[in-house]
Order: structure tokens, then C-alpha cells, then sequence
């Protein structure tokens, strides 16, 4: 396995995405505390508002649950949207929050390396938050920008190496994982620190945006909710949520629990 679990093959499509739960649980955990910071898929949204027409072609790429792709249906309205990601599973999420919506769209399982798309289709593309799957995260840029149309968009979006280090912290001082301080940052292949550099490599970079999110959880059992859905710990417990938090409750001060996280977007340009 991959010191990085992001990069280990084998757990991104196996455990991490095989099915939407895990994925669900993470993000909701992380909804519910968050007291800083924009909604990420708005965020997206607006910056392709100001450069994309109604008739457009979108592709949302690495969708995961389709978030992303929800607001880009209900509010660009383009003629055509793709939603691509390599789990069947979460492709089935986004047709159902789709259909749900109203919305209009289509999906393709794929590695986001070999886009099975031709090539200068989209006006605008949008990679959030999963090319820090990728070893080789140029690679999947040099596939946005083949698929871009001559001054097509694309808004890739990432995390900080440093994100959510005061939860590391915490693993670590309780016992759950006395390594959680030296692991690698599940970001470290595309974090806001190489974004400007790895988008610069076969697109023009127009923007670059960093904000940063609070989070606070109001209690052990929230949190412990959110740390036995991260692959990034290796605790070992039966029951993880009901053990997690007990193990919690014995040692840490009383809540709330915070910790922070660099959310960045670039928006760049096919040349």
C-alpha cells in the first residue's frame, strides 16, 4: 500500500469509493462543522458564470456525489453536461440527484487520465477536489486542456498540504495512531502550494483564489464520525464511530474541536 492512501490504487477504488457512504459520511461530518469558509460548488459555479454561455458544453470530472455537477445543471443550464469519475457508484448518486433535480446531464465511468472524450469539446471543464488521486496530476491537466475548445475554462480546485493538521494532533496525543503527526498529507500530490504550477502546464492561469474553512465539531461523536471515514489514520476499533468517540470522551477537554482547511481554486485557460 501507498504511504499515501489517496495513491494507493487499490483503496481508491476499492474501500474510499466503492460505494457512496463512505464518501457521504466524510462530507456530511465536515457540513455540519464548518463555520468558515464559502460552499465550495458555489464558489465553482460563479467562476464559470462570468465566462460560460447557456449553450455551453461542461464537463465535471472526478464528480464524486455530483455536487458540482447540481449546481452547474440547475444554474448554467449548458446543452450539455457530463459528469465523469471512475466509481460506478457515484456516478449512480449524481443520475439520481440529477433526475431528483430535474436536471439534465449525462455520465461516463473513467480514469480522468484518458478521457474518453474528443478532443476541443468542452467550453468549460471543472476537477475538484481529485486530482490529489493522481501521481502524475499534470497528466490529467494535459487531458482537461485536449478536451478544452480553443479559450474553454476550466476550474481545478485542492486542499493545503496543512489541512486538518490539528486533527493529526489530536489522533496522535490520544493514542489512536502515534504516527497521525508524520503521515503524509493526503494532499501532497496537488495542494494549493504546486496548484498555480502543475494548471500552468498546458493551460493559462487566470485566477488563482485561496480561502480558508473553520471547522468546529460540537462534540466526540461528530467527530469521531468524521475521523473513522478519513483513510488517513490507521485506528483499529470494532465499533469505530461508538469506540472512537468513547475513546475521545475519556481524554480530550470538552468541545468544541476545531481545525482548518485551505480550499483553492485555480481557473485557467486553454490557450
Amino acid at each position: 500500500m501507498s504511504a499515501n492512501p489517496f495513491l494507493d490504487p487499490a483503496l481508491v477504488y476499492g474501500d474510499l469509493y466503492r460505494t457512496g457512504n463512505r464518501l457521504a459520511e466524510r462530507t456530511l461530518a465536515l457540513h455540519q462543522a464548518k463555520v468558515a469558509g464559502q460552499n465550495a460548488a458555489q464558489v465553482i459555479v460563479d467562476l464559470l458564470a462570468r465566462r460560460v454561455s447557456p449553450g455551453a458544453v461542461v464537463v465535471d470530472i472526478g464528480c464524486g456525489r455530483g455536487t458540482t455537477t447540481l449546481r452547474i445543471s440547475t444554474r448554467l443550464r449548458p446543452e450539455r453536461l457530463v459528469a465523469v469519475d471512475s466509481s460506478v457508484a457515484l456516478l449512480q448518486t449524481v443520475h439520481a440527484r440529477l433526475a431528483g433535480a430535474g436536471g439534465a446531464g449525462s455520465t461516463i465511468c473513467a480514469d480522468f487520465h484518458h478521457l474518453p472524450l474528443a478532443d476541443e469539446v468542452a467550453d468549460a471543464a471543472v476537477a475538484a477536489f481529485c486530482l490529489y488521486h493522481s501521481p502524475r496530476p499534470a497528466a490529467a491537466v494535459a487531458e482537461i486542456a485536449r478536451c478544452l475548445r480553443p479559450n474553454g475554462v476550466a476550474v481545478l480546485v485542492t486542499k493545503s498540504l496543512d489541512s486538518y493538521t490539528e486533527l493529526d494532533q489530536l489522533v496522535q496525543a490520544v493514542g489512536l495512531d502515534p504516527d497521525a503527526t508524520r503521515r503524509p498529507s493526503l494532499y501532497e500530490s496537488f495542494h494549493s502550494g504546486n496548484l498555480l504550477d502543475i494548471a500552468g502546464t498546458h493551460l493559462t492561469v487566470l485566477d488563482v483564489l485561496h480561502e480558508q474553512h473553520v471547522f468546529e465539531f460540537a462534540d466526540v461523536t461528530r467527530l469521531a464520525r468524521y475521523l473513522a471515514t478519513t483513510p488517513k489514520y490507521q485506528i483499529s476499533l470494532a465499533n469505530e464511530t461508538a469506540e472512537l468517540a468513547a475513546v475521545l470522551r475519556e481524554q480530550l477537554p470538552a468541545p468544541p474541536y476545531v481545525t482548518r482547511s485551505t480550499v483553492s481554486y485555480a481557473l485557467a485557460a486553454r490557450p
